[in-house]
């Protein structure tokens, strides 16, 4: 079952990393419009479609990456104070409830909306380039199905928690700053304690 857990895991995130990518892409557009526009007089056609349709694949691939770090903002001032029993159940709640009507909602509205554009071969109305926009609403669903795949692997999560007491590993590429900050402290304290203790042995 860990091994399952983990391979979706490590699924989502190295579609997250590829995904990661549009960044850069996206600053360059940006850059060189802002270039080509204030240095050269001479703006792009093409620079504004692309830029929405990079941030906008960024922020939705994003999603199933986040999740699978276990990323996604919550009432962590109360959440993580409680046992991991006590987690695992509220978060198992809240999927069936919120998560998986919502994700459910997004896969079928986004794809009736990228078939849509595909059957009439919709094109941007936004610039002269007007490029094709059917592939960039194909993410919306995707992202959905990725999710709904995460999702899934959580609630199997809390399932183990339930039963253990404890939550099941996950794969961490990335460590958040309070948790460092708390793990220095921790680090600086461990020191005083054994300068501590070494002054009193000499002293004894």
């Amino acid at each position: 079952m860990q091994s399952f857990l983990l391979t979706i895991d490590r699924l989502n995130t190295g579609i997250g990393k590829l995904f990661g990518w549009a960044i850069l892409l996206l600053t360059l557009a940006i850059s060189y419009e802002v270039v080509s526009r204030y240095l050269f007089g001479r703006p792009t056609t093409w620079a504004f479609d692309a830029s929405y349709m990079l941030y906008g694949t960024l922020f939705m691939m994003a999603g199933p990456y986040t999740l699978a770090r276990n990323g996604h903002v919550r009432g962590d001032f109360l959440y993580r104070n409680w046992p991991p029993r006590r987690q695992a159940m509220t978060d198992l709640v809240l999927y069936f409830v919120f998560f998986f009507p919502g994700i459910c909602a997004l896969v079928y509205a986004g794809w009736n909306y990228f078939h849509l554009a595909y059957l009439i071969n919709e094109r941007s109305s936004f610039s002269p380039f007007g490029p094709i926009v059917w592939p960039y609403k194909a993410i919306i669903p995707i992202t959905g199905a990725l999710m709904l795949l995460q999702g899934i692997v959580e609630v199997l999560r809390c399932i183990m928690c339930i039963r253990t007491g404890q939550w099941p590993p996950r794969l961490h590429d990335v460590e958040e700053t309070e948790a460092l900050a708390i793990e220095g402290m921790s680090g600086q304290q461990d020191e005083v304690d054994e300068v501590e203790q070494f002054n009193e042995g000499r002293r004894s």
